[in-house]
C-alpha cells in the first residue's frame, strides 16, 4: 500500500518548533522530519522520534474514556464511565462549588504541554467566564526573566532573528543548553556557525564542550560575570558611547559598580580565571555579537537581577539594532505574526477577577480550603511542581474537587475526581509556534482520536454548556478560529494564507529576510530607551539599577542542585515512553569527582540527596563536567515510573526568585550522603 505523507508540526515546549512529515497507511503512521522544514530538515531530535512513534501513537497507552475516582486519591483506581455522566457529574459539582463558595474558589493550572494555539489558549475562555482563579504560568519557569526585561527593554518576547546569526561574529549563549532544549539549534545554527561561539554554564554541557569559549561560573554568579566583562570592556574602551548616549538612561549611575568588577574581584565570586574574562569580553564587544538567554538562567534566588545584568552586555556595546545583533529569552512567533492571544483565551469574558497564584505558593494555597476545586490541563504538577510531599498532600484532601485533562494517566491524573482524555496533536487541527525561530505551523489531523478521547477546545465547549455558560465565544469553531488567525496574521504581516495553503506548505517565515528588531532605537519602557536605571523597579521594591551580585558558596558539605532538562525527557513529557525510560537509564545525582573523594561517595553508589524539603534515593555519578559543590540531576521523572521518589522536585523548596514570583529551582541547596 502506497504510504500518503501528510505535513504536520511539532507544538512541544521547544525552541526548535520542527516540521513533521507523516507517512500514513490505513490506520498506520510513520512520523518523521519534515525535509523541505528550514529547521528539522528531515530529522527529528531523538526524544520527538521516539516518543512520538512509541507511546504517543500507542492506543493502550492513551486516555481513551472518561475516567471516575472509584478509590482514594492518589491510588489511581478509576471506573470509566460516557461522557454524558462525567461532564453532568461535572456540572453538577462545579456548579455547587461555585453557588457555595464563589467562583474564585475554582482554580485551574495549565501550561506549555502544548504550544498548539488552540489547544494552548482556548480553555481559557471557560475559566474566564467563570471567573475562576489561576496559578500563573509561567512562574514554574521563566517569569523572573520576564519582569527583567519588561525593566530593561520594555519586551521579553522579540529581541533577535536566528536568521540574522549570518552578519555575526559571536554568539554568546547564557545559560541555555540547546544540546538537550534545542537539539537543531545545537546541531545546525550553532554548529554551522563561522563566527565564535561563547557558553556560558556550569555544566560543561555538549554545547560547551563546542563552543570556542567556555565559561563556567559557579551558580548564582551570573550577574557578578556580567559585570566583570563590563569592567572589561569600559577598561579597554570597547563600550559603544554612541549608543549608550543616544538609546539608553542611568548608565552613569552604574559606573562605579563596573569599575569595581575588577577581574581579581570577578574570579573571587564567579571562579572564572581573568584571561578567559578578557577573552571574552573583547570578542563580544568588537561584534557584531547575538545574546541567547536560556530559562534555566533566571530559576535562581536572584534570577531576575542576573537578567538585567546579562541584558547590560547588548545595551552598552550596542549589539543591538543592526544585522547580526540582538538579544534574545522568548521569540514568541504569534505577538510578531499579529495573532490576538487575549482574543484567543477570551480575556474579553472575564467579568468577575479570580485570584492569581504563584507556583511557589500552590502546595501551601492548595492545603487549606481557599480553593474547592482544581482543573490542570496541559500541565503536570505532581511531577513539575515544588515541594513534592506537601503538594501531594494537598492533592489527597477529600474536599478538592479535582479535573484533570490530559492524554495519559499522570502522577497528576492520579489524584483526580476526573480524567477527561485528551486528543493529541496528530489529531485535530491548529496552528504551532515556538520561542526562537519566526515562523508559524499548520497542524494537520492525520488519526482520530483514541476511543472518545477529544481536543482540549472541545472538551470545554462540552463543559460550557454542562454549566450553563451561554456566551457565544465558548463555543466558537477550530475551523472559525484558524481562519480568523490566518487573517489577523495577514494583515500583520503581509502573508496571505489560508489555513489549507499553510497545510499543504507546512510552515512559514514571517518574514522572508532576517527581522532586525529595534533598528529605530525605541523601546517599549515609560522611557522609549534602555532603562538602565529603572523607576519601575523601584516602585516594585527592586535596586533601581542591577547589581554586581553573587550568591553565597555552599556551607561545606552542601550541594547547589541544578536540575536541568534532560536529553530524553522534554520537561515531564515523554518519562512515560519505554523505549525513552530505557534510554534515560537509572535516576542518578551527578558529582564532580574531587567532592565524590571529599564526601566518600564512589561512582555507581546508591546515596540519599536530601534537604529540609524531602529526601530522594538516587545512583552517584562522578562527572568532570560538574562544577565543584553542584549537583546535577535531571528533571522530568514520573515517580510513579519510578516505584520510588525520584524526582527532584521532591527536593524543591518553593522559594521565589526576586522578581515575577518566579521558579528559584536551581537555587535548592541539597547534601548527598551513601544511602
Amino acid at each position: 500500500m502506497t504510504a500518503t505523507q501528510i505535513k504536520t508540526n511539532c507544538p512541544r515546549d521547544c525552541y526548535d518548533s520542527c516540521g513533521i512529515l507523516v507517512e500514513k497507511r490505513a490506520d498506520k503512521i510513520r512520523v518523521l522530519g519534515d525535509p523541505d522544514h528550514p529547521i528539522s530538515r528531515g530529522k527529528l531530535c531523538s526524544k520527538c522520534a521516539i516518543a512520538y512513534n512509541g507511546v504517543w501513537t500507542d492506543a493502550n497507552a492513551r486516555l481513551t474514556t472518561p475516567l471516575k475516582r472509584s478509590g482514594s486519591k492518589g491510588s489511581g483506581e478509576f471506573r470509566a464511565v460516557g461522557w454524558d455522566e462525567a461532564l453532568e457529574d461535572i456540572g453538577i459539582k462545579l456548579g455547587a462549588v461555585i453557588d457555595e463558595f464563589g467562583a474564585s474558589s475554582v482554580l485551574h493550572t495549565h501550561y506549555s504541554g502544548t504550544l498548539s494555539l488552540i489547544g494552548y489558549l482556548f480553555p481559557n475562555r471557560f475559566f474566564n467566564a467563570i471567573g475562576a482563579s489561576e496559578v500563573d504560568p509561567d512562574t514554574i519557569c521563566n517569569a523572573a526573566g520576564h519582569v527583567a526585561w519588561h525593566l530593561l527593554f520594555g519586551n521579553s518576547v522579540v529581541g533577535f532573528d536566528p536568521r540574522s546569526s549570518k552578519d555575526s561574529q559571536c554568539i554568546l549563549v547564557w545559560g541555555a543548553n540547546p544540546s538537550h532544549s534545542a537539539p537543531h539549534a545545537h546541531e545546525h545554527w550553532l554548529g554551522e556557525f563561522g563566527g565564535d561561539v561563547i557558553v556560558v554554564d556550569p555544566i560543561a554541557t555538549e554545547t560547551a564542550q563546542a563552543a570556542s569559549l567556555h565559561l563556567a561560573p559557579r551558580p548564582g554568579s551570573d550577574a557578578a560575570l556580567a559585570f566583570g566583562l563590563l569592567h572589561v570592556m569600559r577598561a579597554q574602551g570597547l563600550l559603544d558611547l554612541g549608543y549608550i548616549e543616544t538609546n539608553t538612561i542611568g548608565f552613569e549611575e552604574l559606573t562605579q559598580t563596573i569599575d569595581r568588577a575588577t577581574p581579581e574581584r570577578t574570579f573571587e565570586l564567579t571562579g572564572i580565571e581573568a584571561r578567559d574574562v578578557s577573552t571574552a569580553a573583547q570578542i563580544y564587544a568588537q561584534g557584531p555579537s547575538m545574546l541567547w538567554c536560556g530559562q534555566g538562567l533566571q530559576r535562581q534566588p536572584m534570577g531576575g537581577n542576573a537578567m538585567r545584568s546579562i541584558g547590560l552586555l547588548p545595551s552598552l556595546t550596542g549589539n543591538i539594532g543592526k544585522p547580526g545583533t540582538g538579544f534574545a529569552y522568548l521569540n514568541v512567533s504569534p505577538v510578531v505574526a499579529g495573532i490576538d492571544l487575549a482574543w484567543l483565551g477570551g480575556a474579553g469574558l472575564r467579568e468577575t477577577e479570580g485570584k492569581m497564584i504563584s507556583h511557589m505558593s500552590l502546595a501551601a494555597r492548595l492545603a487549606g480550603d481557599e480553593f474547592r476545586s482544581l482543573f490542570v490541563w496541559n500541565t503536570n504538577p505532581a511531577a513539575s511542581a515544588p515541594e513534592q510531599l506537601k503538594l501531594r498532600a494537598a492533592l489527597e484532601r477529600e474536599d478538592l474537587y479535582t479535573v484533570v485533562v490530559d492524554c495519559f494517566m499522570t502522577d497528576t491524573a492520579r489524584f483526580a475526581d476526573y480524567v477527561l482524555p485528551a486528543a493529541s496533536f496528530l489529531e485535530y487541527d491548529d496552528l504551532t509556534f515556538g520561542y526562537f525561530h519566526w515562523l508559524i505551523g499548520a497542524q494537520t489531523k492525520v488519526l482520530e482520536p483514541p476511543g472518545e478521547a477529544l481536543p482540549n477546545a472541545e472538551i470545554f465547549r462540552r463543559l460550557a454548556k454542562a454549566l450553563g455558560l451561554r456566551q457565544d465565544e465558548l463555543f466558537e469553531p477550530d475551523q472559525a478560529m484558524l481562519a480568523k488567525m490566518m487573517s489577523q496574521m495577514s494583515a500583520a504581516t503581509g502573508v496571505q494564507r489560508s489555513f489549507a495553503e499553510l497545510q499543504d506548505l507546512g510552515a512559514i517565515s514571517l518574514a522572508e529576510e532576517p527581522i532586525v528588531f529595534y533598528a529605530d532605537g525605541q523601546f517599549e519602557t515609560p522611557s522609549g530607551k534602555i532603562e538602565i536605571a529603572s523607576a519601575q523597579a523601584e516602585e516594585m521594591g527592586l535596586p533601581r539599577l542591577p547589581q554586581a551580585h553573587a550568591d553565597a558558596s555552599p556551607a561545606a558539605g552542601q550541594f547547589r542542585l541544578l536540575s536541568p532538562a534532560s536529553k530524553w525527557r522534554l520537561n515531564d513529557s515523554y518519562a512515560n515512553d519505554p523505549h525513552i525510560a530505557s534510554q534515560s537509564g537509572e535516576a542518578t545525582v551527578r558529582i564532580n569527582p574531587e567532592d565524590g573523594r571529599q564526601q566518600g561517595i564512589a561512582d555507581g553508589e546508591r546515596v540519599t540527596v536530601s534537604n529540609d524539603c524531602g529526601k530522594i534515593a538516587l545512583t552517584a555519578r562522578l562527572d568532570p563536567n560538574v562544577s565543584k559543590a553542584t549537583a546535577l540531576c535531571y528533571k522530568g521523572r514520573w515517580s510513579s515510573m519510578e516505584g520510588e521518589a525520584k524526582n527532584a522536585n521532591f527536593l524543591h523548596q518553593a522559594l521565589a526568585a526576586d522578581m515575577g514570583e518566579s521558579s528559584s529551582v536551581h537555587g535548592t541547596l541539597v547534601r548527598i550522603s551513601p544511602a
